[in-house]
């Protein structure tokens, strides 16, 4: 049997895939950890603390990373009612108004987390004692991954308006 390369999906980019694979990981690790403490608290009425922390930071990288990813692929909510119902002119308008907003927020985020990052550096967990600028970190990542996606999108340009009932179109090269 033969497969034509069209019919092959897309190759995601190799960052694409390096995220998703840091959100797997980081997701077993989550289950395990917080699995072996249940089992261990209610058969043997004891716990390991470490693995709180452990799963506390986890999802943290995981909930930073996904958002990443979620923005890469166009995944999170869109609101077009007014969009939607607008012409051209003002829907670019609205577009470009939208984008100065997100880089004010970026760079908001960004500037607020490298400072929760330096202050982390003389801070550190209760139980194992990694730095908390670890867990600030994520932000940073988060901060720096949106803003390479708001960079995309400023340099795509407003998208035409959704049809209603179709899907939105991405453009993930």
């Amino acid at each position: 049997m033969t497969v034509s390369p069209s019919s092959h999906p897309p190759r995601r980019p190799l960052l694409q895939r390096l995220a998703e694979h840091c959100m797997v990981l980081a997701l077993a690790g989550m289950v395990i950890a917080v699995f072996v403490n249940v089992v261990l608290r209610y058969v043997f009425n004891t716990g390991i603390a470490s693995y709180e922390e452990i799963s506390r930071l986890l999802f943290v990288w995981l909930v930073a990373i996904g958002a990443v990813v979620a923005a890469y692929e166009g995944s999170h909510l869109g609101f077009d009612l007014v969009t939607s119902r607008v012409g051209p002119g003002p829907r670019r308008a609205m577009f470009w108004l939208a984008q100065a907003l997100v880089a004010v927020c970026m760079a908001l985020l960004l500037w607020g987390s490298w400072g929760q990052v330096q202050a982390g550096l003389q801070s550190f967990s209760t139980v194992l004692g990694y730095p908390l600028a670890l867990g600030a970190a994520a932000t940073l990542v988060l901060a720096v991954g949106l803003l390479a996606v708001w960079l995309r999108d400023v340099r795509r340009g407003p998208l035409p308006p959704a049809q209603p009932g179709a899907e939105p179109a991405l453009d993930i090269e």
